[in-house]
């Protein structure tokens, strides 16, 4: 009862609104994108490239001192910025609809630049408004309703958007997909500013500095940095060719959008929901070490599509099995990465752990076009593969398999 009391709160309703402003930037950005210039016979090598268009997720925490430290005047501190950043937002998503795949692919990337920076400033205030507005005994369901929320816009812009693109243009979809940021707006003034329990920092010691030297003053600091790069870097780099390893497998859209996406978005909650329950039983390190394994396994499921090819029923197994431990390693990845945050630098300092964590999805990734096309579709997820070990192996430092925590 009273977990169902909870649910009906207004904070909670807020954050897994919020979720979906948040999870709906990413993939118009990278996948859908990438499905756009594939039917736009975009070279591979150039989508690949696209990768880097999400930079700004990576560098995030650079900007991030500047919500703490600055209050705009309306709506208070939290809702005046998210307002901001989501209306920069829409309105980048708009353009990028209007220029779409008919544009020379530098244009293209700029766009999708400035949508990914939005999105990545809308983030910084989301993660600090859900940290302020729920206490502590609200933060776990707050955020996991966030995370649906964030689930659910990824099913939009995947799976709808690409099952819509074999319906109309892709530009009037960019449109409709635009016109749901709508969501996030109406969601920032529906909402209640959160009371600040501290005062703003006032020096750039207070907003920069301290919570920097706090976190790397910790001995195994450049260890979980290293880990947070590595843990899901495999997994990253053959998510980064999906769209276009079924596309060329033969795969229609709505294949992709009913199985790929439909499939893959509720196996990827039960995940998350299956994630959360071993983990209160075996603990997060011990969970660390199980999905990533389960992650390491998904990845090299996929040299089986290669051999078989064109097939509906091994892709949704497939899908099923990669999304359902995706999910579970996100849950055991998000709550290690919370529970290594100091609560006086919560902004900072969290936005620069999700930064490092968009790193093996951007920067890493974007050669994955030129590896994919020279190795071969098997050779790459073989190679993808292997990239999940060195992740483990840091675990026996930061998270050992004895620690139950």
């Amino acid at each position: 009862m009273k977990i169902l009391k909870a649910l009906w709160q207004k904070s909670m309703a807020v954050n897994l609104l919020l979720g979906i402003a948040s999870g709906l930037p990413l993939l118009l950005t990278s996948k859908t994108l990438q499905a756009w210039m594939t039917d736009a016979k975009i070279d591979l090598k150039v989508i690949g490239l696209f990768s880097l268009v999400g930079l700004p997720y990576t560098v995030k925490f650079l900007w991030a001192p500047i919500f703490d430290r600055f209050t705009l005047p309306f709506l208070g501190r939290r809702r005046g910025w998210l307002l901001t950043t989501q209306i920069f937002l829409a309105a980048s998503l708009v353009a990028l609809a209007f220029i779409g795949g008919s544009a020379q692919p530098l244009y293209i990337a700029l766009i999708a630049f400035l949508v990914s920076f939005f999105s990545a400033s809308q983030d910084i205030v989301i993660d600090a408004y859900r940290r302020e507005s729920l206490t502590e005994n609200e933060i776990g369901m707050g955020s996991t309703l966030y995370i649906y929320g964030y689930r659910v816009a990824m099913w939009i812009t995947g799976g709808l958007a690409l099952i819509l693109a074999d319906r109309m243009s892709w530009n009037m979809v960019y449109l409709i997909m635009a016109s749901v940021m709508g969501v996030g707006i109406i969601t920032t003034l529906w909402a209640t500013e959160p009371s600040l329990q501290e005062k703003a920092p006032r020096t750039l010691r207070e907003t920069v500095i301290d919570p920097l030297v706090e976190f790397f003053s910790r001995p195994s600091a450049l260890a979980i940095l290293a880990f947070i790069l590595f843990y899901k870097l495999g997994d990253s780099m053959a998510g980064a060719m999906g769209t276009p390893f079924y596309l060329q497998l033969g795969f229609s859209k709505t294949e992709i959008g009913t199985i790929a996406k439909t499939f893959g978005f509720f196996s990827s909650l039960a995940g998350g929901f299956i994630g959360g329950a071993i983990m209160l039983r075996i603990g997060i390190s011990r969970a660390l070490w199980v999905f990533g394994i389960l992650q390491m396994l998904s990845v090299g499921s996929l040299i089986s599509l290669v051999q078989v090819g064109h097939s509906v029923p091994l892709l949704t197994v497939l899908i099923i099995f990669e999304d359902a431990a995706a999910g579970m390693g996100t849950a055991a990845f998000t709550a290690f990465m919370a529970s290594l945050t100091n609560k006086r630098f919560t902004a900072t300092q969290y936005a620069l752990l999700t930064s490092l964590m968009g790193v093996p999805r951007v920067i890493l990734a974007s050669p994955t076009g030129y590896l994919a096309k020279s190795f071969g579709w098997g050779p790459y997820f073989a190679f993808c593969t292997l990239l999940a070990i060195p992740g483990l192996l840091l675990l026996q430092k930061i998270a050992p398999w004895k620690k139950s925590a």
